[in-house]
C-alpha cells in the first residue's frame, strides 16, 4: 500500500476517534472537574456535600431538561430563571394567604393544590411565549426575553419587592406538609431528588419512545420538512416551552418549599446554567439534536462546579466568568463536532 492509500485509510479513522473524544466532552468534564475539586476544594468528598451538590444539581436539572426540549427545536428560553421567581411567590401567597374573596372570606388550599395552581402558571407563561413564538411569529430571543421582564415584574408586584416569609403551612388547611416538597426525605433520599427521576424518565420516554419526541427532533432538524412531512410544527413548539414553563414552575415550588419563603428575586440568571448544562450535555444550538441524558450530566458538571468554586473561596464575579467561558467553550466543541461529523460523511462517501 503506497503512503498517499494508507493516508486516506487513516484520515477516517483518526476522525473517527476525534469525533468520538468530542461526543464524550460531557463525560470528560465531569471527570475532570470532580477531580480538581476533589484535590483543591476542602471538605469536597464528604456526604454532606455529596447531598448538597445533588440538590443544586436538581434545581439546574429541571430547568436544563424544559430548556432541552426548546434548544432541540431550535428555540431558546431566556424567561424560565423570572418564571422560578414569580412561581415561588404564588406558591407563597397561597400558602399565606389563600385567594381573598372579600368581606372576609378567602379560599384556602392544600399543598396538592398549591402545587398545581402554581404549575398551572408556570404552564400558562410558557403557552404565552409559544403564542408568541408560533402564532406572531416573534423571534424566540426576543419573546422570552419580554416575558422574562414581564414575569420578574408581576412576582415584584405581588409582594411590592418583599419577602412573603414562614411558609409553613397550616395544619387546617392541610399545608402543612408544604415544606417536605424541598426539604423532605423519602428512604433516606431527597424528595427533589425523586421528583428528578420521574421527570427525567418521563423526558427520556418522549424524546425516545414517542411521536412528539420524533417531531421536536423532525422540527429542530428541518421545521419546513417536518411541516410538509405531516407534523404540526406550532404545537410541538407550544408544548416544548409549556413543557419549560412547567420546569421553572417546579423548580420555583422547591426552592420557596426549601427555604420556607418566596423572595421576587429568585432565580436570577437561572437561565444561563439551564443552556450551560443543556450544551455541555451535547444539545446543538442549532437544534435538531440533544439527549437528555447528556443533559443531566451537564447538570452534574456545572451544579459540581458552582459549589466547588464557592467551596474554594472564589468570587461570585469570578464565577460567572468561567460559567460564561463555558457556555463559549461548549458552543465551540458543538461547532467543531459538527464539522467533523460532515467531514467525516463526507470522506465515508468518497471511499
Amino acid at each position: 500500500m503506497t503512503d498517499a492509500a494508507a493516508a486516506t485509510v487513516s484520515l477516517p479513522i483518526q476522525r473517527n476517534w476525534l469525533l468520538t473524544l468530542l461526543e464524550l466532552r460531557t463525560y470528560v468534564a465531569l471527570i475532570l472537574v470532580f477531580v480538581f475539586f476533589a484535590i483543591m476544594a476542602p471538605n469536597f468528598l464528604t456526604v454532606d456535600n455529596a447531598v448538597l451538590i445533588s440538590k443544586h444539581v436538581a434545581i439546574n436539572a429541571f430547568l436544563a431538561i424544559g430548556m432541552t426540549f426548546v434548544i432541540i427545536t431550535g428555540g431558546i428560553d431566556l424567561s424560565v430563571g423570572s418564571v422560578v421567581g414569580l412561581t415561588g411567590m404564588v406558591a407563597g401567597y397561597l400558602v399565606l394567604y389563600g385567594i381573598d374573596l372579600g368581606l372576609g372570606w378567602s379560599i384556602q388550599f392544600n399543598t396538592f393544590e398549591i402545587v398545581l395552581i402554581t404549575c398551572a402558571v408556570g404552564v400558562f407563561v410558557g403557552w404565552v411565549n409559544g403564542m408568541l413564538i408560533t402564532k406572531l411569529h416573534v423571534a424566540p430571543f426576543i419573546a422570552t426575553l419580554g416575558t422574562l421582564y414581564v414575569a420578574r415584574g408581576a412576582a415584584l408586584l405581588m409582594s411590592e419587592g418583599r419577602t412573603f416569609p414562614n411558609l409553613n403551612g397550616v395544619e387546617e388547611y392541610g399545608s402543612a406538609s408544604f415544606p417536605a416538597i424541598g426539604a423532605g426525605t423519602l428512604l433516606g433520599v431527597p424528595v427533589m431528588i425523586w421528583c428528578l427521576v420521574v421527570v427525567t424518565i418521563a423526558a427520556i420516554y418522549i424524546s425516545r419512545r414517542t411521536p412528539l419526541g420524533r417531531a421536536i427532533y423532525a422540527t429542530g432538524g428541518n421545521e419546513r420538512g417536518a411541516a410538509l412531512s405531516g407534523i404540526h410544527v406550532d404545537r410541538t413548539k407550544l408544548f416544548v416551552y409549556m413543557f419549560s414553563g412547567l420546569m421553572a414552575a417546579i423548580v420555583g415550588i422547591i426552592i420557596a418549599s426549601q427555604l420556607r419563603a418566596a423572595h421576587p428575586a429568585t432565580g436570577e440568571f437561572f437561565e444561563l446554567n439551564a443552556i450551560a448544562a443543556a450544551v455541555l450535555g451535547g444539545t446543538s444550538m442549532a437544534g435538531g439534536r440533544g439527549r437528555i441524558w447528556g443533559t443531566i450530566i451537564g447538570a452534574f458538571v456545572i451544579g459540581i462546579l458552582s459549589d466547588g468554586l464557592i467551596m474554594m473561596g472564589v468570587s461570585s464575579f469570578w464565577q460567572m466568568v468561567i460559567k460564561g467561558l463555558v457556555i463559549i467553550a461548549a458552543v465551540v466543541v458543538d461547532q467543531w463536532q459538527r464539522k467533523l461529523s460532515a467531514r467525516l460523511a463526507l470522506a465515508q462517501e468518497a471511499g
